[in-house]
């Protein structure tokens, strides 16, 4: 385990970058060995962007100052430069979309490629430093994308007016051609590309209207990563060879918030292709030539483990304390109307409790990157990294370099759902603390590698928590009062973000989708209890939205039984000031065909929610049989803005709901006296084949600004699928996974 405390101080509190100015040497001719290539980009303000609850008219820069995003070669194509990583979610295709849709570029002529990493010019506006989360790629690359790719196209328009004397304005371009009716003249984006690197920067740009956008909405543009992943050509960290390269693994302690005591290394170093072993704050790592002779060293490996300062405690005793801490007072997530004196008119009180296990991300490509130690005193990773702006100066910490002296080569990444996100640059820092423990022997790449027990075993979990939930209900089933208490552990405490997320108490990443309920409820009261436990926690594919959500939906059709009214219709008159929500959960009832019969055996639940700014429903069918359920199909309608790529929002959607409904029906992360019970994907099972439903998505047609898509098809998934049970057996699902039932 990498112990926050070793790094914290390695780690920025914040992402301090002045504003870079921009001038014509921004224009680089040449590019990845192609002489005469035109780059052009939107300038990114150096100051942090905050998150606020309102987004400004604009997201980033007001002006285009090309230097960053977007290269066309002589050979005719646009490369589109990714700030985010693509980790499987289609950010490539997506931003790369938007650029070429101002541009007027064939389809067929866009790449992508990852930007360096530098926060100074590429931050994600949301967080003040480069990093990719949250849901956030397309949302605050959407202004400058379009701007970037406007300039680009204004500057091919005025080097085709220069070279054919003829007014800009009678200058048409469409599919990557460039061309003037009246005297007959065309060319190719690649055949202006050094002309057009020598014209002014425009200061504003005409932005296309929605009206006439022809890739933007297109539902059939194929990924700019189908052809690379299906033939294995698209590189990822783990496919990194340099010259020299060693593989490290490793050994960390089997409980959480353990040290290394003692370590005899002398049968580790007797294993063929063993080169070496080094002891690190975090662990002991054994170097060899290859994986599996690292795996055996480390095997090989005698650790007398200090426990002192280690959980010892089962995740049953945890919840037990939760449980606990759940029945007293918490800190005030929300305050609305007078609780007390509400539930003491109401006419019905319904209780419920809800409990939730430690998960773990389980990306199908663990954790892992490739590092090499320069001669400046800096470093050089390959990585599928996603918060460069953490890792940079974490790993300039560890080695007494600038951050700047740390090159990071962004790669693809096989999954993360959060997990490669980490708020004290975890594994590379791990990397970088094994490369300079070895570097008194020299300095070869070292790749180091996590195993799937590795990640699974010592992973940084979704937290373990508990919600206690009251409502009091009028004569006419209406709610008058709610009262819900959340007990969980704070990932964000002893980060460079708690000075944002931690107010009074309150991790905002816990309450969200709670303590900011859109449902018309005239006395709230919502209170947070911060459990605490060595157990390494981290965000997880939506965050606080995968608990809150289903407490409160599920919560709500439990409520809606007590009441004796529909589901949909108990959810709609409490949305009236939420049209957007109200719409979502109308469109997949409809197209679910709510209310109409069903065979026997089968029933329909459904859930709505906000997240990330987009709005969510989502109705299940299940079938219900001797005992256990089977989920048939699931209906998803979703309002995320401006659709840019359909194919893509459905994509996610359908992955959305498969994560969300696979970890309801069996994901769990157990300890007992401290230590992890489960491994591998036999004991931490994933979703099967069999398990996934078919999955119907409607998308919301809309004109105002996109939002985020790859986390909000998580939350509402379970909740509807338990609330399906509901309605078929008259049981409450209140303890996740499902299998603790014994339905599954």
């Amino acid at each position: 385990m990498l112990h926050r405390r070793i790094l914290e101080s390695a780690a920025p509190a914040t992402a301090a970058a002045g504003p870079a100015t921009p001038s014509r040497r921004g224009f680089l001719l040449g590019a990845a060995g192609i002489g005469g290539a035109l780059v052009v980009a939107a300038h990114l303000p150096g100051e942090a962007f905050a998150a606020g609850p309102a987004v400004p008219a604009v997201v980033g820069p007001p002006d285009p100052r090309p230097n960053l995003f977007v290269r066309i070669a002589p050979d005719n194509t646009v490369t589109v430069l990714i700030k985010h990583l693509d980790k499987g979610q289609g950010i490539a295709t997506g931003l790369s979309t938007i650029v070429a849709e101002e541009l007027d570029a064939d389809w067929a002529q866009v790449r992508s490629d990852f930007a360096p990493a530098d926060s100074k010019l590429y931050p994600n506006h949301f967080f003040g430093l480069q990093g990719t989360g949250g849901s956030t790629a397309v949302a605050n690359s959407w202004d400058e994308l379009r701007m970037a790719g406007a300039a680009a196209r204004a500057m091919l328009v005025a080097a085709a007016a220069a070279q054919w004397k003829v007014p800009a304005g009678e200058i048409t371009v469409a599919k990557g051609v460039v061309s003037h009716a009246k005297s007959g003249k065309s060319a190719s984006f690649g055949q202006l590309a050094e002309a057009a690197s020598k014209q002014p920067v425009p200061q504003k740009v005409a932005l296309k209207d929605p009206s006439k956008y022809v890739l933007i909405g297109d539902g059939k543009l194929h990924r700019l990563d189908h052809v690379s992943k299906t033939d294995g050509t698209a590189v990822f960290a783990m496919d990194i060879r340099r010259p020299g390269q060693l593989t490290a693994v490793m050994a960390r302690s089997p409980r959480f918030g353990g040290t290394v005591a003692s370590v005899d290394d002398k049968a580790a170093r007797a294993v063929p292709g063993v080169v070496d072993v080094v002891r690190t704050p975090v662990g002991v790592a054994v170097l060899a030539k290859n994986t599996w002779a690292a795996m055996k060293g480390r095997d090989a490996l005698k650790i007398t483990w200090d426990d002192s300062k280690a959980e010892k405690r089962g995740s049953a005793q945890i919840l037990a304390e939760y449980r606990d801490l759940a029945r007293k007072p918490g800190a005030k997530a929300a305050r609305k109307g007078d609780v007390a004196a509400a539930f003491k008119g109401a006419a019905k009180v319904v209780e419920a409790e809800y409990t939730f296990p430690y998960l773990a991300h389980a990306p199908m490509e663990p954790l892992n990157c490739v590092v090499q130690l320069t001669k400046d005193g800096g470093a050089e990773f390959w990585a599928g990294s996603q918060f460069q702006g953490i890792e940079q100066p974490t790993v300039a910490a560890i080695l007494g370099c600038k951050p700047e002296q740390v090159k990071i080569n962004t790669v693809w990444a096989g999954g993360s759902f959060g997990r490669r996100a980490t708020p004290n640059a975890d594994y590379m820092a791990e990397a970088a603390l094994v490369a300079q423990a070895y570097k008194a022997k020299g300095t070869p790449p070292i790749h180091l590698v996590w195993t799937r027990e590795d990640d699974i075993k010592g992973g940084m979990y979704r937290p373990l928590f508990v919600h206690r939930v009251k409502a009091g209900l009028d004569k006419d089933g209406n709610i008058v009062a709610w009262d819900q208490t959340i007990v969980g552990q704070s990932f964000m405490a002893g980060t460079p973000f708690a000075a944002m997320m931690l107010k009074d108490g309150v991790d905002a990443t816990a309450v969200e989708g709670a303590a900011d309920m859109e449902y018309a409820v005239p006395n709230l009261a919502v209170d947070y209890q911060m459990g605490t436990s060595p157990v390494t926690t981290l965000w997880w594919r939506s965050v606080g939205h995968t608990h809150t959500a289903y407490a409160k939906e599920a919560f709500i059709d439990e409520l809606a039984l007590a009441a004796g009214k529909d589901p949909v219709e108990y959810r709609l008159a409490m949305l009236k000031d939420h049209p957007k929500l109200a719409n979502v959960l109308k469109l997949a009832a409809e197209k679910a065909g709510w209310g109409t019969p069903l065979p026997a055996g089968k029933a329909r639940g459904v859930a709505v929610h906000k997240s990330f700014n987009s709005y969510v429903a989502h109705v299940a069918e299940v079938s219900v049989k001797d005992g256990r359920i089977k989920v048939d199909r699931v209906v998803c309608a979703v309002d995320c803005g401006i659709a840019v790529n359909p194919d893509n929002i459905r994509a996610q959607m359908e992955g959305g709901a498969g994560w969300g409904i696979g970890h309801a029906l069996r994901g769990q992360v157990t300890l007992t006296d401290g230590l992890v019970d489960q491994a591998n994907f036999d004991t931490f099972e994933p979703l099967r084949y069999s398990d996934m439903p078919a999955v119907e998505v409607h998308i919301v047609p809309s004109q105002e600004r996109p939002t985020g898509v790859g986390e909000p098809g998580v939350p509402t998934a379970a909740p509807a699928v338990a609330n399906a049970v509901l309605k078929a057996t008259g049981k409450p699902l209140r303890d996740l996974p499902f299998a603790k039932a014994g339905i599954v």
